[in-house]
């Protein structure tokens, strides 16, 4: 038995049975032992509990008034069910009917509403001048607490790119694979818009792989309808696009508006199918169930990248190469058992901003724990930080994986095992779409 995640007085084991009679007991503390005020019996294994699971109905079970015994009743009803007679654990199904219809009713809502409607009431939005320095980039994203902002060219007076997370990464690799320690005077040196001229041939470069970068600034205009804008996401693999205005027809004096991301558009659709969710029968599947995520292979076949997991004694080197060469935005870090430990994210890179920490480390000497040791401390002051490593159960459905990944910051979900919390998978805005979008 394992303990309830959020409950940690309550304890259960889930199991596949037969309709028909059946005897348990429990192993207290080493001792064999039975629940005194449930029904129990002598057999030849001694006095065992007996339990009657007929076939006739949906089984309900409920505590018996007066028994010791407490029981996640939410958690067993979603997982074992009686059907027509057969016993099923842990899958429910939906036809691919309803499927459908759910999916037809998601994209009619994204296609009648617009990228104006991600527009927050009040807020600010960071650009950066392609001509900075890295070394104040890298500064004020770190400061602002954010992991992208969107480049201005004054010269061009155009929105030009995006300088992200993944960009430190590269950079940092790129300037420290000889070893040596990160000056400021190399920082310095690469202005944003060096670093953009040079980034083609670096990625040809790496690993031997070819990303599939876009050569121009994929946007949105505040007209354009939110399918259009995820799709837009997913099709480039960016985390975000900039919904960018402009009143005249040659697209001059462009005005900033909004950061639209996969979370922003999730936060829409919750809040529209929120008092009316029976209207989208896969809202009630387990994430389990659903052919999406990165899994371990033990649990279910991956549907997309493979999980990849590391160690806190890792280097952040092999961190930051992994997620290169995975191509994902975040590595779950795990203790000798597999069990979920922290979480390493691309943004992670900008902790090392503060005091001017990547002028003296060695990435290959630096473990994974310091790392995220000292990205705990400089960001001590960020609630973002809070929002890290969110974990949900693979019996948790749809419906609240989705309102989960709509919060501000959270961009995944690492699946753990109730109780040891050993990571069975990851599933995250990404998966969520494509799945949504068919």
């Amino acid at each position: 038995m394992s303990p309830v995640e959020g409950c940690p007085n309550v304890f259960q084991a889930i199991y596949d049975i037969t309709p028909g009679n059946h005897q348990y007991k429990f192993c207290v503390d080493g001792e064999w032992r039975h629940d005194e005020l449930q029904p129990h019996s002598t057999t030849e294994y001694g006095i065992v509990n007996i339990v009657q699971f007929n076939m006739e109905a949906n089984y309900n079970p409920e505590m018996i008034p007066g028994s010791s015994m407490e029981l996640d009743n939410e958690a067993f009803t979603r997982l074992v069910s009686v059907s027509d007679g057969t016993l099923t654990g842990g899958v429910p199904s939906i036809s691919e009917a309803d499927l459908q219809v759910s999916r037809h009713r998601i994209s009619v809502f994204l296609t009648t509403h617009t990228a104006y409607e991600l527009l927050p009431q009040s807020g600010k939005v960071v650009a950066l001048d392609v001509d900075l320095p890295v070394k104040q980039a890298f500064h004020i994203l770190f400061e602002q607490g954010i992991s992208m902002a969107p480049l201005w060219d004054f010269s061009r007076g155009q929105f030009v790119g995006v300088l992200s997370a993944l960009d430190f990464i590269l950079i940092l690799r790129e300037l420290g694979n000889n070893g040596s320690n990160l000056t400021e005077e190399e920082l310095d040196t690469h202005s944003i818009s060096a670093w953009k001229e040079g980034k083609a041939y670096l990625e040809r470069q790496i690993d031997g792989h070819v990303w599939p970068l876009p050569r121009h600034l994929i946007h949105a205009g505040p007209y354009d309808n939110l399918k259009e804008v995820a799709l837009r996401i997913l099709q480039y693999k960016v985390a975000t696009v900039p919904v960018i205005h402009s009143s005249s027809e040659d697209s001059s004096f462009p005005q900033l508006l909004h950061l639209a991301s996969l979370s922003g558009i999730l936060k829409c659709i919750c809040r529209y199918f929120r008092h009316c969710s029976s209207t989208l029968p896969i809202l009630q599947l387990p994430i389990g169930a659903i052919p999406v995520g990165s899994w371990v292979p033990s649990i279910g076949e991956p549907s997309g990248c493979p999980l990849v997991m590391l160690r806190p004694s890792a280097s952040l080197s092999s961190a930051l190469n992994l997620l290169i060469q995975a191509q994902v935005s975040s590595i779950p870090i795990v203790d000798e058992n597999d069990s979920l430990v922290d979480i390493y994210c691309r943004s992670d890179i900008t902790a090392l901003a503060k005091d001017k920490i990547y002028t003296h480390i060695n990435l290959n000497e630096m473990t994974i724990n310091q790392a995220l040791q000292l990205g705990q401390d400089a960001y001590s002051s960020h609630e973002l930080r809070s929002q890290r490593c969110q974990m949900c159960l693979r019996s948790d459905t749809l419906h609240k994986v989705m309102e989960r990944l709509a919060n501000p910051g959270v961009r995944r979900l690492v699946i753990v095992e109730a109780g040891s919390k050993r990571v069975e998978g990851i599933v995250t805005l990404r998966d969520i779409f494509k799945f949504l979008l068919g």
